[in-house]
Protein backbone atom coordinates (compact mmCIF):
# COMPACT_ATOMS: atom_id res chain seq x y z
CA UNK A 1 0.00 0.00 0.00
CA UNK A 2 3.20 2.56 0.20
CA UNK A 3 2.63 5.03 -2.03
CA UNK A 4 -1.40 5.05 -1.84
CA UNK A 5 -2.93 8.50 -2.07
CA UNK A 6 -4.68 8.86 1.35
CA UNK A 7 -7.40 11.31 0.68
CA UNK A 8 -10.35 8.71 -0.19
CA UNK A 9 -14.22 8.83 -0.52
CA UNK A 10 -15.05 9.21 3.03
CA UNK A 11 -13.09 12.84 3.33
CA UNK A 12 -15.78 14.01 0.94
CA UNK A 13 -18.44 12.35 2.10
CA UNK A 14 -21.55 14.38 2.32
CA UNK A 15 -23.48 15.09 5.74
CA UNK A 16 -26.46 12.47 4.80
CA UNK A 17 -23.67 9.88 3.72
CA UNK A 18 -21.40 10.21 7.05
CA UNK A 19 -24.20 9.74 9.21
CA UNK A 20 -25.42 6.79 7.66
CA UNK A 21 -22.14 5.33 7.52
CA UNK A 22 -21.75 6.52 11.27
CA UNK A 23 -25.12 5.04 11.80
CA UNK A 24 -24.36 1.60 10.62
CA UNK A 25 -20.93 1.32 12.49
CA UNK A 26 -22.36 2.65 15.67
CA UNK A 27 -24.65 -0.40 15.99
CA UNK A 28 -21.89 -2.44 15.02
CA UNK A 29 -19.75 -1.36 17.60
CA UNK A 30 -22.46 -1.59 20.63
CA UNK A 31 -23.77 -4.78 19.81
CA UNK A 32 -19.94 -5.73 19.64
CA UNK A 33 -19.18 -4.53 22.92
CA UNK A 34 -22.58 -5.75 24.11
CA UNK A 35 -22.50 -9.61 22.75
CA UNK A 36 -18.55 -10.33 23.90
CA UNK A 37 -17.75 -8.25 26.87
CA UNK A 38 -19.49 -8.74 30.51
CA UNK A 39 -18.40 -5.42 31.55
CA UNK A 40 -19.91 -3.35 28.72
CA UNK A 41 -23.03 -5.73 28.58
CA UNK A 42 -23.66 -5.48 32.62
CA UNK A 43 -23.39 -1.73 32.00
CA UNK A 44 -25.37 -1.70 29.15
CA UNK A 45 -27.97 -3.01 31.13
CA UNK A 46 -28.00 -1.23 33.96
CA UNK A 47 -28.81 1.96 31.40
CA UNK A 48 -31.60 -0.34 29.78
CA UNK A 49 -30.21 -0.24 26.71
CA UNK A 50 -29.25 -2.96 24.21
CA UNK A 51 -28.13 -2.91 20.60
CA UNK A 52 -31.91 -2.44 19.46
CA UNK A 53 -32.08 0.55 21.34
CA UNK A 54 -29.69 2.56 18.95
CA UNK A 55 -32.04 3.30 15.74
CA UNK A 56 -30.66 6.45 15.03
CA UNK A 57 -27.65 8.46 15.97
CA UNK A 58 -28.80 10.72 18.65
CA UNK A 59 -29.79 7.43 20.57
CA UNK A 60 -26.10 7.13 21.66
CA UNK A 61 -27.15 9.38 24.67
CA UNK A 62 -28.92 6.46 26.47
CA UNK A 63 -25.13 5.00 26.78
CA UNK A 64 -23.46 5.76 29.64
CA UNK A 65 -20.34 7.75 29.51
CA UNK A 66 -16.96 6.11 30.15
CA UNK A 67 -13.98 7.75 32.16
CA UNK A 68 -10.89 7.14 33.06
CA UNK A 69 -11.58 6.29 36.73
CA UNK A 70 -13.63 3.35 34.56
CA UNK A 71 -11.27 2.23 32.28
CA UNK A 72 -8.53 1.83 35.79
CA UNK A 73 -11.44 -0.45 37.44
CA UNK A 74 -11.79 -2.57 34.29
CA UNK A 75 -7.69 -2.64 34.19
CA UNK A 76 -6.12 -4.25 32.31
CA UNK A 77 -8.51 -6.12 30.29
CA UNK A 78 -11.87 -5.93 31.04
CA UNK A 79 -13.08 -4.50 28.06
CA UNK A 80 -11.34 -6.90 25.86
CA UNK A 81 -13.58 -7.63 23.40
CA UNK A 82 -12.37 -10.28 21.06
CA UNK A 83 -10.66 -13.80 22.62
CA UNK A 84 -7.12 -12.35 23.85
CA UNK A 85 -5.29 -14.34 21.40
CA UNK A 86 -6.82 -12.58 18.61
CA UNK A 87 -4.71 -9.52 20.24
CA UNK A 88 -1.40 -8.73 18.61
CA UNK A 89 -0.31 -5.47 20.25
CA UNK A 90 -0.87 -3.24 23.69
CA UNK A 91 0.06 0.08 24.45
CA UNK A 92 -0.62 1.95 27.77
CA UNK A 93 -0.37 5.45 29.12
CA UNK A 94 2.01 6.36 31.26
CA UNK A 95 -0.15 6.04 34.30
CA UNK A 96 1.17 8.66 36.24
CA UNK A 97 -1.93 9.35 38.51
CA UNK A 98 -2.77 5.98 38.82
CA UNK A 99 -3.05 2.52 37.23
CA UNK A 100 -2.16 2.82 33.55
CA UNK A 101 -4.92 3.05 30.72
CA UNK A 102 -4.41 -0.28 28.68
CA UNK A 103 -4.99 0.17 24.90
CA UNK A 104 -5.65 -3.86 22.73
CA UNK A 105 -5.16 -4.12 19.25
CA UNK A 106 -6.34 -6.73 16.96
CA UNK A 107 -4.48 -7.02 13.21
CA UNK A 108 -7.67 -5.15 11.62
CA UNK A 109 -7.19 -2.31 14.49
CA UNK A 110 -3.46 -1.87 13.41
CA UNK A 111 -4.27 -1.72 10.32
CA UNK A 112 -7.01 1.39 10.65
CA UNK A 113 -4.63 2.83 12.71
CA UNK A 114 -2.11 3.22 10.27
CA UNK A 115 -4.87 4.12 7.80
CA UNK A 116 -6.83 7.38 9.95
CA UNK A 117 -2.61 8.28 10.88
CA UNK A 118 -1.53 8.15 7.04
CA UNK A 119 -4.80 10.17 6.21
CA UNK A 120 -3.97 12.61 8.48
CA UNK A 121 -0.65 12.84 7.56
CA UNK A 122 -1.19 13.23 3.97
CA UNK A 123 -3.63 16.17 4.82
CA UNK A 124 -1.13 17.70 6.01
CA UNK A 125 1.11 17.76 2.85
CA UNK A 126 3.80 14.55 3.60
CA UNK A 127 3.96 12.79 0.76
CA UNK A 128 6.76 9.23 -0.34
CA UNK A 129 9.70 11.30 -1.04
CA UNK A 130 9.94 12.92 2.45
CA UNK A 131 11.68 11.55 5.71
CA UNK A 132 10.35 11.82 9.43
CA UNK A 133 12.65 12.35 11.85
CA UNK A 134 10.19 10.34 14.60
CA UNK A 135 11.25 12.06 17.89
CA UNK A 136 8.01 10.64 20.27
CA UNK A 137 8.70 8.10 22.86
CA UNK A 138 8.71 4.66 21.70
CA UNK A 139 8.01 1.93 24.55
CA UNK A 140 4.06 1.61 25.87
CA UNK A 141 3.65 4.94 24.79
CA UNK A 142 0.98 4.99 21.52
CA UNK A 143 2.78 8.48 19.82
CA UNK A 144 5.67 7.38 18.15
CA UNK A 145 4.00 4.13 17.01
CA UNK A 146 0.75 5.68 15.50
CA UNK A 147 3.71 8.46 13.16
CA UNK A 148 5.25 5.77 12.14
CA UNK A 149 2.55 3.70 10.81
CA UNK A 150 1.14 6.09 9.44
CA UNK A 151 4.85 7.99 7.61
CA UNK A 152 5.30 4.33 6.25
CA UNK A 153 1.76 3.26 4.82
CA UNK A 154 2.37 6.90 2.65
CA UNK A 155 5.46 5.35 1.73
CA UNK A 156 7.92 7.70 3.35
CA UNK A 157 11.01 6.99 5.25
CA UNK A 158 11.51 7.40 8.86
CA UNK A 159 14.11 7.81 11.49
CA UNK A 160 12.72 5.87 15.06
CA UNK A 161 14.96 7.87 17.04
CA UNK A 162 12.98 8.21 19.80
CA UNK A 163 12.48 11.07 22.41
CA UNK A 164 15.83 11.77 24.29
CA UNK A 165 19.31 12.14 22.94
CA UNK A 166 19.25 16.18 21.71
CA UNK A 167 22.75 16.46 20.45
CA UNK A 168 22.30 13.50 18.21
CA UNK A 169 18.29 14.83 16.93
CA UNK A 170 20.24 17.55 16.22
CA UNK A 171 23.20 15.75 13.76
CA UNK A 172 20.81 13.40 12.65
CA UNK A 173 18.28 15.74 11.47
CA UNK A 174 20.73 17.69 9.69
CA UNK A 175 22.53 14.30 8.20
CA UNK A 176 19.91 12.78 7.30
CA UNK A 177 18.09 15.86 5.51
CA UNK A 178 15.09 14.99 7.39
CA UNK A 179 11.94 16.83 5.91
CA UNK A 180 9.02 16.12 8.82
CA UNK A 181 9.63 16.13 12.64
CA UNK A 182 7.15 14.54 14.96
CA UNK A 183 7.57 15.46 18.36
CA UNK A 184 6.21 17.27 21.10
CA UNK A 185 6.62 21.14 21.01
CA UNK A 186 8.39 21.93 23.64
CA UNK A 187 10.88 18.91 22.58
CA UNK A 188 10.99 20.68 19.11
CA UNK A 189 12.53 23.32 20.61
CA UNK A 190 14.50 21.95 23.00
CA UNK A 191 16.53 20.59 19.99
CA UNK A 192 16.70 24.37 17.98
CA UNK A 193 17.80 25.61 21.89
CA UNK A 194 20.73 22.63 21.23
CA UNK A 195 21.77 22.93 17.47
CA UNK A 196 22.09 26.12 18.19
CA UNK A 197 24.83 25.61 20.56
CA UNK A 198 26.68 23.18 18.37
CA UNK A 199 27.07 25.27 16.03
CA UNK A 200 24.15 25.13 13.40
CA UNK A 201 21.25 27.49 12.11
CA UNK A 202 18.11 25.19 12.19
CA UNK A 203 15.91 27.64 9.52
CA UNK A 204 19.79 27.36 6.80
CA UNK A 205 20.92 23.96 8.44
CA UNK A 206 17.88 21.85 8.24
CA UNK A 207 15.36 20.76 5.18
CA UNK A 208 12.66 20.32 7.75
CA UNK A 209 9.49 21.32 6.03
CA UNK A 210 6.84 20.20 8.22
CA UNK A 211 6.23 19.98 12.40
CA UNK A 212 3.94 17.49 13.24
CA UNK A 213 2.91 18.13 17.25
CA UNK A 214 0.96 16.36 19.78
CA UNK A 215 0.27 15.00 23.26
CA UNK A 216 0.62 18.78 24.40
CA UNK A 217 -1.73 21.77 24.65
CA UNK A 218 -0.09 24.50 23.17
CA UNK A 219 -0.85 27.89 22.05
CA UNK A 220 -1.00 29.89 18.77
CA UNK A 221 1.84 32.19 19.93
CA UNK A 222 3.78 28.94 20.81
CA UNK A 223 3.36 27.80 16.78
CA UNK A 224 4.63 31.35 15.85
CA UNK A 225 7.57 30.82 17.92
CA UNK A 226 8.24 27.38 16.34
CA UNK A 227 7.82 28.71 13.05
CA UNK A 228 9.75 31.39 13.48
CA UNK A 229 12.93 29.27 14.50
CA UNK A 230 12.87 26.39 11.65
CA UNK A 231 11.19 27.93 9.22
CA UNK A 232 8.66 25.36 8.83
CA UNK A 233 5.11 24.63 9.38
CA UNK A 234 3.78 23.57 12.41
CA UNK A 235 0.63 21.40 12.36
CA UNK A 236 -1.39 20.08 15.44
CA UNK A 237 -2.26 16.48 15.68
CA UNK A 238 -4.68 14.41 18.35
CA UNK A 239 -5.27 11.70 19.97
CA UNK A 240 -5.49 9.70 22.77
CA UNK A 241 -4.25 6.22 23.86
CA UNK A 242 -8.28 5.47 25.02
CA UNK A 243 -9.41 5.87 21.71
CA UNK A 244 -6.36 4.75 19.71
CA UNK A 245 -3.55 6.63 19.75
CA UNK A 246 -2.72 9.65 17.48
CA UNK A 247 -4.84 9.79 14.17
CA UNK A 248 -8.24 10.66 15.58
CA UNK A 249 -8.04 14.55 14.06
CA UNK A 250 -5.45 16.70 12.67
CA UNK A 251 -5.06 20.17 11.21
CA UNK A 252 -5.46 20.52 7.24
CA UNK A 253 -2.77 23.35 5.17
CA UNK A 254 -5.91 25.63 6.13
CA UNK A 255 -5.67 25.25 9.95
CA UNK A 256 -9.05 26.00 11.01
CA UNK A 257 -9.50 23.52 12.93
CA UNK A 258 -8.92 19.63 13.57
CA UNK A 259 -10.13 17.31 10.90
CA UNK A 260 -11.75 14.06 12.84
CA UNK A 261 -11.80 10.94 11.25
CA UNK A 262 -15.45 10.73 12.15
CA UNK A 263 -16.06 7.48 9.83
CA UNK A 264 -13.87 5.85 12.15
CA UNK A 265 -14.48 8.15 15.59
CA UNK A 266 -17.71 9.42 16.51
CA UNK A 267 -17.51 12.61 18.25
CA UNK A 268 -20.00 14.82 20.64
CA UNK A 269 -19.54 17.94 22.84
CA UNK A 270 -20.98 17.54 26.51
CA UNK A 271 -21.18 20.30 28.93
CA UNK A 272 -18.29 19.57 31.41
CA UNK A 273 -20.71 19.73 34.54
CA UNK A 274 -23.91 18.71 33.55
CA UNK A 275 -22.86 16.04 30.84
CA UNK A 276 -25.71 17.57 28.41
CA UNK A 277 -25.27 17.52 24.43
CA UNK A 278 -24.29 20.53 23.24
CA UNK A 279 -24.70 21.80 19.75
CA UNK A 280 -21.72 23.03 16.56
CA UNK A 281 -20.07 26.31 17.99
CA UNK A 282 -20.28 25.71 21.38
CA UNK A 283 -17.43 25.32 23.93
CA UNK A 284 -17.63 21.95 26.11
CA UNK A 285 -15.59 18.58 26.72
CA UNK A 286 -14.92 16.14 23.78
CA UNK A 287 -16.44 12.89 23.86
CA UNK A 288 -15.53 9.64 21.25
CA UNK A 289 -16.96 6.79 20.41
CA UNK A 290 -14.95 3.91 18.54
CA UNK A 291 -16.97 2.86 15.54
CA UNK A 292 -14.69 0.08 14.02
CA UNK A 293 -12.51 -0.77 16.80
CA UNK A 294 -12.51 -4.62 17.59
CA UNK A 295 -10.08 -5.92 20.55
CA UNK A 296 -11.10 -2.40 22.79
CA UNK A 297 -14.11 -0.89 21.58
CA UNK A 298 -14.79 2.82 23.32
CA UNK A 299 -18.38 4.13 23.98
CA UNK A 300 -18.50 7.40 25.03
CA UNK A 301 -15.29 8.14 26.78
CA UNK A 302 -14.88 11.44 28.19
CA UNK A 303 -11.35 12.38 27.09
CA UNK A 304 -11.69 16.33 29.57
CA UNK A 305 -10.51 17.88 26.54
CA UNK A 306 -12.66 21.43 26.02
CA UNK A 307 -12.74 22.06 22.29
CA UNK A 308 -15.77 23.37 20.18
CA UNK A 309 -17.02 21.28 17.14
CA UNK A 310 -17.28 23.05 13.68
CA UNK A 311 -19.69 21.55 10.79
CA UNK A 312 -19.42 24.35 7.86
CA UNK A 313 -17.23 22.95 5.27
CA UNK A 314 -13.82 23.27 5.00
CA UNK A 315 -12.15 25.57 2.03
CA UNK A 316 -9.83 22.30 1.73
CA UNK A 317 -12.35 20.49 0.50
CA UNK A 318 -12.72 17.78 3.12
CA UNK A 319 -16.41 17.31 4.21
CA UNK A 320 -15.39 15.70 7.62
CA UNK A 321 -16.07 17.56 10.60
CA UNK A 322 -13.76 19.26 12.81
CA UNK A 323 -12.73 20.73 16.31
CA UNK A 324 -11.37 23.66 17.64
CA UNK A 325 -8.10 23.42 19.13
CA UNK A 326 -7.68 22.02 22.21
CA UNK A 327 -8.54 25.08 25.04
CA UNK A 328 -7.71 23.26 27.90
CA UNK A 329 -8.23 20.05 29.90
CA UNK A 330 -10.71 20.68 32.51
CA UNK A 331 -8.52 18.69 34.70
CA UNK A 332 -6.04 21.41 34.30
CA UNK A 333 -8.28 24.29 35.28
CA UNK A 334 -7.35 26.12 37.78
CA UNK A 335 -10.15 28.67 40.10
CA UNK A 336 -7.70 31.60 40.99
CA UNK A 337 -9.27 34.01 43.03
CA UNK A 338 -13.18 33.34 41.39
CA UNK A 339 -11.08 33.29 38.21
CA UNK A 340 -10.72 29.75 35.64
CA UNK A 341 -7.29 29.53 34.63
CA UNK A 342 -5.45 26.90 32.20
CA UNK A 343 -1.74 26.95 31.51
CA UNK A 344 -2.67 27.72 27.78
CA UNK A 345 -3.46 31.09 28.84
CA UNK A 346 -0.30 32.25 30.73
CA UNK A 347 1.28 30.69 27.95
CA UNK A 348 -0.18 32.97 25.66
CA UNK A 349 0.53 35.92 27.63
CA UNK A 350 4.24 34.98 27.92
CA UNK A 351 4.91 34.23 24.51
CA UNK A 352 3.47 37.61 23.34
CA UNK A 353 5.97 39.64 25.22
CA UNK A 354 9.52 40.23 23.38
CA UNK A 355 12.25 38.83 24.76
CA UNK A 356 10.52 35.71 26.65
CA UNK A 357 11.86 32.26 25.63
CA UNK A 358 9.78 29.26 25.51
CA UNK A 359 10.62 28.02 28.60
CA UNK A 360 8.42 28.93 31.97
CA UNK A 361 6.98 27.10 34.59
CA UNK A 362 3.81 28.10 36.44
CA UNK A 363 4.32 27.76 40.16
CA UNK A 364 0.73 26.84 42.05
CA UNK A 365 0.41 27.13 45.55
CA UNK A 366 -2.36 27.05 48.61
CA UNK A 367 -2.83 28.88 51.48
CA UNK A 368 -5.77 28.05 53.23
CA UNK A 369 -8.94 27.72 50.22
CA UNK A 370 -6.67 30.59 48.38
CA UNK A 371 -4.91 29.09 45.29
CA UNK A 372 -1.63 31.55 43.93
CA UNK A 373 0.00 31.57 40.94
CA UNK A 374 3.66 32.84 40.13
CA UNK A 375 5.74 33.00 36.94
CA UNK A 376 9.43 31.82 36.15
CA UNK A 377 10.21 32.72 32.49
CA UNK A 378 13.74 32.48 31.22
CA UNK A 379 14.60 35.33 28.70
CA UNK A 380 15.34 34.60 25.03
CA UNK A 381 19.16 34.37 23.67
CA UNK A 382 20.63 37.50 23.91
CA UNK A 383 18.49 39.62 26.05
CA UNK A 384 20.28 41.59 29.11
CA UNK A 385 19.68 41.16 32.51
CA UNK A 386 19.02 45.04 32.68
CA UNK A 387 15.46 44.26 30.08
CA UNK A 388 14.24 41.09 33.00
CA UNK A 389 12.83 44.12 35.20
CA UNK A 390 10.94 45.21 31.90
CA UNK A 391 9.85 41.63 30.66
CA UNK A 392 8.68 40.36 33.91
CA UNK A 393 6.31 43.62 33.88
CA UNK A 394 4.93 43.49 30.19
CA UNK A 395 4.11 39.32 31.11
CA UNK A 396 2.34 40.47 34.42
CA UNK A 397 0.56 43.45 32.14
CA UNK A 398 -0.53 40.30 29.46
CA UNK A 399 -1.90 37.93 31.94
CA UNK A 400 -3.50 40.85 33.60
CA UNK A 401 -5.00 41.60 30.06
CA UNK A 402 -6.10 37.84 29.32
CA UNK A 403 -6.98 36.87 32.68
CA UNK A 404 -7.72 40.11 34.55
CA UNK A 405 -5.56 38.50 37.59
CA UNK A 406 -2.63 39.97 39.39
CA UNK A 407 0.14 37.09 38.95
CA UNK A 408 3.79 37.81 39.76
CA UNK A 409 6.22 36.89 36.89
CA UNK A 410 10.28 36.34 37.44
CA UNK A 411 12.64 35.92 34.77
CA UNK A 412 15.40 33.77 35.87
CA UNK A 413 18.99 32.61 34.08
CA UNK A 414 18.53 30.50 30.91
CA UNK A 415 19.09 26.75 32.00
CA UNK A 416 17.29 27.47 35.17
CA UNK A 417 14.11 25.77 34.33
CA UNK A 418 14.47 21.86 33.22
CA UNK A 419 13.88 20.91 29.53
CA UNK A 420 11.78 18.43 28.55
CA UNK A 421 12.62 15.60 25.72
CA UNK A 422 8.78 14.21 26.20
CA UNK A 423 5.79 16.09 27.54
CA UNK A 424 6.68 19.23 29.57
CA UNK A 425 5.25 20.05 32.81
CA UNK A 426 4.52 23.07 32.84
CA UNK A 427 2.95 23.48 36.35
CA UNK A 428 4.87 22.99 39.18
CA UNK A 429 2.65 22.74 42.25
CA UNK A 430 4.12 23.40 46.06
Amino acid sequence: MAGKKFWDKNEKLKPAELEALQLKRLKWSVKHAFKNNPAYNKRLKKAKVEPSSIKKLADIEKIPFLTKDDLRTYYPFGLVSVPMEKVVELHASSGTTGKPVVGTYTVNDLDVWGEVMARNLYRIGIRKEDRMQNAYGYGLFTGAHGFERGAQKIGALVSPLSSGNTQRQAMLMKDFEATVLAATPSFCLYIAEVAQGMGMDPRKDFKLKYGVFGAESWSEEMRKKVEDVYDFKAQDHYGLTEIIGPGVSAECPERCGLHINADHFYTEIIDPQTGETLGPGEKGELVFTSLTKEAFPVLRFRTKDLSILHDEKCACGGTLPRHARLMGRSDDMMKVKGVIVFPKQIEEAIMNVKGCSENYVIIKSKKGAIINLAVQVEPDVGVRKTSFKKIEAAVAKEIMAILGLKVPVKVVARGTIPRSEGKAKRVIEK
